[in-house]
This record gives C-alpha cells, structure tokens and sequence, in this order.
C-alpha cells in the first residue's frame, strides 16, 4: 500500500514541479495568438473552455488502454507501478506536451506534419502512412470490441443482440462525430463519459483502502512475477503499459484540442494534466487489480489441468481470473467486470457500461477524426464545407469497412508495438525543435532514447518479431540506441547553432 500512495503522490508532484520546469522549458506565451483565434473556422478551429478541453484530451488518449494495460502490466509486479510513475512524468506527459504545444504553434499542424517538419521529407511521407493506418485501425478495433459487448449486454432483443446491428450504429455515430464540428457532439458528449470515467476510479480508489486484500510493494519490483516467465520485465512491462505512461497515439489525438485552445498558459492542465490524470487511472487499476487477485476465492474457478500459474500468490490468481482457469491469454475486461460488480455493485455495472464500452467507442471516433484532420492537411485540402469532409472521410470509413472482414487476431499484436515506435519518433522530432530554438532538448532526447531501446529490444525478443535470446536482444538493443545516441550528438550543436530560432 505504501508503494501505491508514494506512486499517486509522485504524479501529483510530476505535475506540479516537473510540469511547471517543462512549461518554463518551451516558453508558453499567455499573449500569443492561438489557433482557434487565427484560423476560426467553426468546425475544427474553435474556441472552447479550457476545462472541457481538458475533460475531452484525456477521454481521446484514455479509452480502455490505461485500464487494460495497466491490469496486464501488474501481472509483471510492483514494476509496474514504476514505469507507470516514470514513464508518465519524464515520458509521457513531456511527449503529450510538447507535441500538442508544437501543433499548437504551428497553427494546428497534424502529427506528421510536425514530425516533418524536423526530421524531414522521408519522415513526413512515413508517418503520413503510419499514423492514417494505425488510426484507421484504432476505429475499426473500437468498432467490433464494443459492438460485440453490447450485443451480449442487449441478448434480450433479437435484433439488438446482434453484433452488426451495433457495429452500424456505433458507424453512423463514428461518421457523425467525424463531420459535424467538434463542438456540436463531440464537444458535449466527451466531458460526461470522461466525468464518468473519473467517478469510477474515485470509487475505485476507496475501494483499494477499504476492500480486503493485501499489495505488492517496491521491494519486489525487480523480480518477474508473470504468470508467463518468457515475458521479461523489460521491455515487456514498458510495451504492456502504454496508456498510462507513453503512448504515440496521444500525439495523434492532441492537434485537435490544440485548435480549440485560448491561451498557450492553458497547454498544460490539457496536455500535461491529462496525461498525468490517465497515470492516475492507470495506478488505480494497477492497484485495484492486484489487490481484488489478493483475496479472491480461487475456488471459484474452475482451472485447467495445464494451468500452470501459482495460485498461491495473487499474480497466479489473476491470471486465472483473466483466462477462466486456462493459461491462453488473459482478457482485462473479465477482471473489470468481476472488481466493478464485486466492489461497486449495480453502481459498478453501469460503470463497467461507460468504461468498458463508452470508453473505446469515444476513442474510435477522435480516431477516424484525427485521420480525417491528417489527411486533409497532406492534401492541403480545407475542411470548413460539410462536402469536402464527406470527400476525406468517406475513403477512411470504406478502408475500415473492408477491414472489419479481417481477421485482427494478429495484426493487433504488433499495435503496441508500433504506437510505442510512433512515441519515439515523436519524442525525438520534439528534442530537434527544442535544439533548434536553444532550448533543453534533454527532456525530450533522454526519453526518446530510452524509448527506442524498448521498441527495437521488444521486437528482437519477442515471438511477433525474431525471438531471440534476452540477452542477445539486450546487447543489440543497447547497441543501437548507443549509436543512434552518438549520430545524434554529433548533429546537436548543428542544430543549436540555429540559435534561438522563432516560430
């Protein structure tokens, strides 16, 4: 219990200390003219209060992530709580930050427009591909998943219980919150699901001093406590927990706040805040997790003859939790489920209602828009008539149409991956800015390097990529980001030679 107060603690202090040393750093204006003034358009370009702004960046970079990923990333043990306090300060937030001031700089430029504009012509083109890709997938996903689970909440009705009738729903919404201005819907629904959202971890967080149950502390942070020995704790717990700490796909949602936002001085409770906030929730679930595990009935479930798992301890316990006694993957909505209803009660069903389904379906939908945002900026087509959105969005809807066929089975394992390789170029493309305008690009390079080495270890160990040894991918890893270290520090004081360049 002691680690898990320290944690939210430290959050907070992140936010105060360190969030007020990296607003100092990139110099936020209160005087400066923001997008929302320059560039009104009354569709994307408006000017919206600073606390709905807020409510609505942390409901885009939220969703279920924080809550899947950090119930996973416990199973690996108190580490998790770590890379969840570290990752979010020094990574996360910074990366949240700076990428959504830069946008908001640059007239609300999308993701791969900013990264272009640092790392180049190459790096535009790429990150143009990636990034439509993976939204388009993060609104095809957040399609099906909540479609199928409210087909099985609504099993009453012939014609809602089937999972297409939602999927056609959730669509029609999707298109509607993609065209209309985001003040009209998305605007007025987001702050409500992200109130929601909050009420439940505030629940939650009682619950975690007043359930029975014992927690891990921070002395058994360095031993592996997975259920699955194969998975180290590094990278795998770093990967696990991305919602939470680090996240690329943050940077893919936060052009769109940086139009609607008044006041440089407000980047911070929105970008900053927001990140620091889904740290929190990520915490809770963390702790929350781990703790119902502590004192659950393992007689409950009946396990598996290879279940091999050690139940004896609460990681083993939650494991046969998430598999229903087998040892295939685990499934994070099953133990949300079972600490909302045993916790929370009917209070805790609804609520599993609003984050469980609402919450990916408020994702998919800023998804599709973002994708609609950096498609138009690629093409340097305006968005303020209804027709030339139909134009951008209907290819987007009709790709993701023709991926609902697709099996995701496999192609979801690598999205972790590549929304982690999306942070570090992100976090880099941020450092150059910072070097060019004289200022400390450490905050934005030291993490961007540690990044790198999380992506390229994972993917030499892992069973999705080369399946090497550990130790080989270590020694390679560390290897390429030593490089990548050097090539970078030699091209430095190129880039601060620049000066104190203006935007």
């Amino acid at each position: 219990m002691i680690t898990f107060i320290a944690s939210v603690l430290c959050l907070i202090a992140g936010y105060m200390i360190y969030g007020a040393f990296v607003e100092r750093v990139f110099g936020a204006d209160a005087k400066r003219p923001t997008p929302c003034h320059t560039h009104a358009d009354g569709v994307d370009y408006i000017e919206m209060p600073t606390w709905r702004i807020y409510l609505i960046q942390f409901l885009n970079i939220a969703g279920t992530g924080p809550i899947f990923g950090a119930i996973q990333g416990i199973l690996f043990g108190p580490s998790a709580f770590i890379w969840i306090v570290i990752g979010c300060i020094f990574g996360g937030a910074v990366h949240d930050y700076i990428s959504g001031m830069i946008s908001l700089r640059c007239n609300g430029a999308s993701l791969p427009e900013i990264i272009g504009n640092e790392l180049g012509v190459v790096a535009r083109i790429v990150m143009r591909f990636i990034t439509i890709i993976l939204l388009i997938l993060v609104g095809t996903t957040f399609t099906l998943a909540p479609a199928g689970l409210l087909a099985n909440l609504t099993g009453g009705s012939e014609l809602l219980s089937s999972a297409n009738t939602w999927i056609v729903i959730i669509l029609l919404y999707y298109i509607l919150a993609t065209l209309l201005p985001i003040n009209k819907l998305i605007g007025k629904v987001y702050p409500l699901f992200g109130l929601a959202l909050m009420i439940m971890a505030i629940a939650l967080f009682w619950g975690i001093f007043t359930q029975p149950g014992g927690m891990p502390e921070i002395t058994d942070a360095f031993i592996n406590h997975h259920p699955n020995q194969s998975l180290p704790i590094l990278p795998c717990v770093c990967i696990t927990i991305a919602c939470g700490a680090v996240s690329g796909f943050h940077a893919t949602q936060s052009p769109m706040m940086a139009r609607c936002i008044k006041n440089e001085r407000h980047g911070r409770p929105v970008f900053f805040g927001a990140m620091i906030t889904e740290g929190l929730i990520a915490l809770i679930w963390a702790a929350a997790a781990i703790k119902f595990a502590d004192s659950f009935d393992i007689s409950k479930i009946a396990l598996a003859p290879d279940f091999a798992a050690d139940i004896t301890k609460p990681y083993g316990r939650l494991w046969a939790v998430m598999t229903n006694g087998g040892f295939s993957g685990p499934n994070p909505a099953i133990i949300v489920n079972a600490i909302c209803n045993s916790w929370l009660g009917t209070f805790g069903a609804v609520l599993v209602i609003l984050g469980v389904v609402a919450a990916p379906i408020t994702t998919g939908d800023t998804a599709f828009r973002s994708a609609r945002l950096i498609s138009a900026d690629m093409a340097n087509f305006k968005q303020n008539k209804i027709w030339r959105r139909v134009v951008v969005s209907l290819p987007l809807f009709a790709v993701s149409a023709v991926l609902m066929c697709v099996n995701f089975d496999i192609l979801w394992r690598y999205f972790f991956w590549f929304n982690q390789n999306l942070a570090t170029c992100t976090l880099f493309a941020v450092a150059v800015w910072l070097a060019k305008r004289g200022k400390n690009d450490l905050i934005a390079f030291i993490p961007a390097l540690w990044m790198a080495w999380v992506c390229i270890t994972y993917i030499l160990l892992a069973r999705e990529g080369l399946a090497l040894p550990p130790t080989i991918a270590n020694i390679i890893g560390t290897a390429s980001v030593a490089a990548l270290a050097v090539w970078y520090l030699i091209k430095r004081p190129a880039l601060r030679a620049q000066g104190k360049l203006q935007d």
